[in-house]
């Protein structure tokens, strides 16, 4: 896939890394340093998702008509900028709670805005004989992060302090940046869509179109009008959120009522990532056997079946059994899932699009998990949470009717293209290549996966996990959807 391909890879691959060694970071700080209660740090978590979500409307169009690389280098130095503040306060005696929440947010956006560039810049730079490959590259790394990431960032936490893996993640940006700059090649500057006007003046002495109003949605009236995106658009959405928002309950069910260990606890979500891993490196062998489209619907099918189960937890090694069997089969086929739908999305998405169209998948994902996440937690507190991740269970299930089963919805051409982004000196070879949600991006294939994650996992430090077709890559293959 050539060099170029390869630093994007080592972009994804130490933020990545960064990102799970500050897995759960703030919720931490929160209630260690901060002293805060549940309410709190609920509080923290929807906000960052909710908002960022919020602010990043605008900058998808803002982003589709701009250089790309460029874009994602200036959100690795704004995460850069607000996580290192972090660390800077708690030296300084300075850190409050209003300053989480304020780092989370924009974390929360430059998240959503770098996956949609990077989507756009993937499909540019990898042939599309490829990109299922490079999906499950990025995959492979999402998982073999998450399983040695937390267990070391918890290491640095107790042996240094409870800001080190916030200062370690802050650094992997400005590497990650590094990284994009490294890539090379001369970046075209995209064409205006017809009928848009070219205002401002570029560097190059091209121009670039300002982003008008309707623009704002263009995102989802693509995805809405597609006969195959939209199915797949509501399943996503509605799979990331449900196994996210019964995550905390798990949580609270395993550690509080079931009695079990902080390290039994970590082991029952860290040991099923192989699962990921396996399915990463199965998915391109069963297309090739089977076809992509089967692939897609069957592992999409397969991978909602696993989360009731979780509701039969007992206490004992007949418990942890379980959890570990019912996260290993839910891990695996969201391994196999999330590159295939990544790869299937972007190739179903024109380049003029992409980063429309990511950036709308991630917001509204965000979204949904915000609102999800505090409706199951008020129905755990009137029922119980067993109950709440029983409903979760049982709702998810139905979820398979969504998907593309009309042979109507079937994979097509790539939409009409404006000219790949990247124009690298072989732009021959790699221009245009189509390719679903790029794996650099969490859901949902709009940035990062389907895979779960450890429950109350998170993004900025405490919500980063890869969802559906979403992990923080380029576009977004998986990661642990339920890992958040």
């Amino acid at each position: 896939m050539g060099r170029q391909f390869r630093w994007l890879w080592t972009s994804y691959a130490v933020s990545t890394v960064g990102t799970w060694l500050g897995f759960d970071a703030f919720p931490l700080i929160a209630i260690l340093v901060l002293h805060a209660g549940p309410v709190a740090v609920s509080l923290l978590s929807a906000a960052g998702l909710a908002v960022g979500a919020l602010i990043a409307v605008p900058l998808g169009p803002w982003v589709e008509f701009r250089r790309k690389r460029p874009v994602m280098i200036a959100m690795d130095l704004v995460r850069f900028a607000a996580l290192i503040s972090i660390p800077a306060a708690y030296a300084l005696g300075r850190l409050t709670f209003a300053q989480l929440v304020v780092v989370s947010v924009v974390t929360a956006a430059a998240d959503i805005t770098f996956r949609a560039a990077g989507g756009a810049v993937l499909k540019a730079l990898v042939p599309r004989a490829d990109l299922l490959a490079a999906n499950g590259r990025f995959e492979a790394t999402t998982w073999t992060a998450t399983i040695v990431g937390p267990p070391l960032g918890n290491a640095a936490i107790g042996l240094i302090g409870p800001v080190t893996t916030v200062l370690a993640d802050a650094v992997s940006y400005l590497l990650s940046a590094a990284a994009i700059r490294a890539i090379g090649g001369r970046e075209a500057h995209p064409a205006p869509a017809a009928g848009r006007r070219q205002a401002h003046p570029a560097a190059d002495g091209r121009t670039a179109s300002p982003t008008r109003a309707g623009d704002l949605l263009d995102g989802w009236r693509h995805i809405l009008a597609h006969p195959a995106l939209r199915p797949l658009f509501f399943n996503t959405v509605l799979v990331n959120g449900l196994i996210l928002a019964s995550a905390p309950l798990l949580a609270v069910l395993m550690l509080g009522r079931l009695g079990f260990a902080p390290w039994q606890y970590g082991l029952a979500f860290g040991a099923p990532c192989l699962g990921g891993l396996i399915g990463s490196r199965l998915a391109g062998r069963l297309v090739t056997r089977f076809g992509e489209r089967r692939v897609l619907l069957i592992s999409g099918a397969l991978r909602v079946c696993w989360p009731l189960g979780l509701a039969f937890t007992g206490p004992g090694a007949g418990g942890l059994a379980l959890v570990l069997t019912v996260q290993f089969g839910l891990v695996t086929c969201m391994g196999v899932f999330n590159p295939v739908f990544a790869t299937y999305r972007l190739r179903q998405t024109a380049s003029d699009r992409v980063a429309r169209t990511l950036s709308a998948w991630s917001i509204t994902s965000n979204a949904v998990i915000a609102a999800m996440t505090a409706s199951w937690g008020l129905l755990a507190t009137v029922t119980s949470p067993r109950v709440a991740i029983a409903a979760a269970g049982v709702l998810i299930l139905a979820t398979p009717l969504l998907l593309p089963w009309s042979a109507s919805a079937s994979s097509s051409p790539d939409a009409a293209s404006s000219p790949a982004v990247l124009a690298p000196p072989d732009a021959a070879a790699v221009a245009d290549a189509p390719s679903s949600p790029a794996v650099l991006a969490p859901p949902d294939a709009a940035a990062v996966g389907d895979a779960p994650s450890p429950p109350g996992a998170g993004s900025s430090p405490e919500a980063r996990s890869p969802r559906d077709g979403e992990n923080g890559l380029p576009g977004g293959t998986g990661g642990a959807e339920v890992l958040r």
